[in-house]
Parts: structure tokens; sequence; C-alpha cells
């Protein structure tokens, strides 16, 4: 169940609904004793009487952890379906984009075929930071009628982002790069040299109560949070208001 970006108020009524109706609710955590992101959007529309089932997923580069817990976390989730309960599984964002939840959805397909569940979409923080933007007078709507869209983890190196950029200009797409955070130093040179800067959107902590949004331009150049994002639209239609 996707919870959102950040804000608790961004939560929508289906997925209210659904954690009214549990009896478990299960999130992930990246390491033991960990409260993770996903409750602690969530925790003010939780019952005490519920219980909260942390799952530990490591955040690690090896494939055998990994999978280890995905699938161990299926395993748990089925269990308590077995025994009758009402589960959901908090996802930040929503939860089928770069989600941990995605994973377990297909472990569940693979371990216990069986078991009924359904998915329920959460907020982006790419649209989330666009629709905050205006509020500082930042207007970046992602995609206009005949235009595209394309969200992606941003590139690890400086060629790979100079052939996204020329990609999306020819084709009017629009970028919402995520993972920006370290990138950031070499990506705020590439974005200047090609004059992207005024018209870039820097999002941080999106939804957050220390959310920071902020024309590209007026972004230093140091090393940012993980959780950072840019809105890069290089054109804009012909016929506007």
């Amino acid at each position: 169940m996707g919870v959102g970006p950040g804000d608790p108020e961004l939560l929508t009524i289906a997925a209210l609904r659904a954690m009214e109706l549990a009896d478990v609710v299960a999130y992930p955590v990246g390491r033991e004793g960990g409260t993770g992101m996903a409750l602690t959007i969530a925790e003010r529309w939780l019952k005490p009487e519920q219980q909260r089932l942390p799952l530990l997923f490591p955040m690690v580069a090896e494939a055998l952890p990994r999978v280890d817990a995905w699938r161990r976390a299926a395993d748990q989730l089925a269990q308590l379906v077995g025994e009758g309960s009402k589960v959901v599984l908090l996802c930040e964002g929503d939860v089928s984009l770069f989600a941990t939840g995605s994973y377990v959805q297909l472990a569940l397909r693979e371990r216990h075929p069986d078991l009924p569940f359904r998915l329920v979409p959460g907020i982006p923080a790419v649209c989330a930071a666009a629709a905050a933007a205006p509020a500082l007078g930042l207007d970046l709507p992602l995609a206009f009628q005949q235009e595209g869209f394309l969200m992606r983890p941003c590139p690890d190196s400086i060629r790979p982002l100079e052939n996204l950029l020329q990609m999306a200009e020819e084709n009017q797409t629009v970028l919402g790069l995520i993972k920006v955070g370290q990138r950031w130093p070499w990506v705020r040179t590439v974005l200047q040299r090609r004059n992207l800067l005024e018209q870039a959107v820097f999002a941080q902590r999106v939804g957050w109560p220390d959310q920071w949004i902020s024309r590209a331009a007026e972004v230093s150049k140091d090393t940012k949070p993980y959780f950072s994002l840019l809105l890069i639209r290089q054109s804009w239609p012909q016929v506007l208001p």
C-alpha cells in the first residue's frame, strides 16, 4: 500500500480504509530496531490495538541478503493471512514505483500463488514536488498533451546524463530524476553548461516537515540528501495561456 512521499495528509481514502481494517500493519525497515519512513508517514492514522510488524530489508549491494529478505517477508505475511489476519504492507510513495513492496509482491506470487492481495497506489515524490512548486512561484507541469515524462534514478556519471538530456530535448520529454543527492555537484555543472539551471526545479525531502524546493540555479554545489530530486523541462508547448 502506497502512503505517499511524506505528508500524512497525502494518503488516499483507499489507503486509509485499508489501514483502518487491518489487524497487522507491516512496514519496511533498513536495520533492526528502525522505525522506517513508511510507518512514520502513516502512524497518525493507526490504532493502538493494531499489531505492528517491522520487516527487515537490508540496504546492501549483495543479491542474496536482499532476496532472502523479500522471501522471508512474503512468508511472514502469508502466514499471518493464513491465520485469519487482515494485513497491510506500507510502502513509501507508490507501491509499484521503485518500491520494496514490488519485490515482496513477486515473492508472494512465486511462493504463495493462491494468496489474494491487492495494491493500493500512492502519490510519487515527483508528482508531489510538481504540485508544491507553484507555491514558491515555480510552475513546472510534468507533461502537457503531446509531451513525454520520464522518471528514473539520476545517472551515475556525466556522459549518460548528457545523453539523457539530449534525448529528452529531442523528444519533448520532461525528466524527473530521483536520488540526485551525492551526484548533485557534478549534475549542477552539467545543467549549468546546458543553460538549464533556471528552468529546473530541485526538491529534497518532499512531503516532510523539512521539505525544501527551489529553482536549481539557487541551489549550492554541495552534496545533498539521498531523497533529492530534479524536475527538468527543456521546452514549452507553442500554445499556452
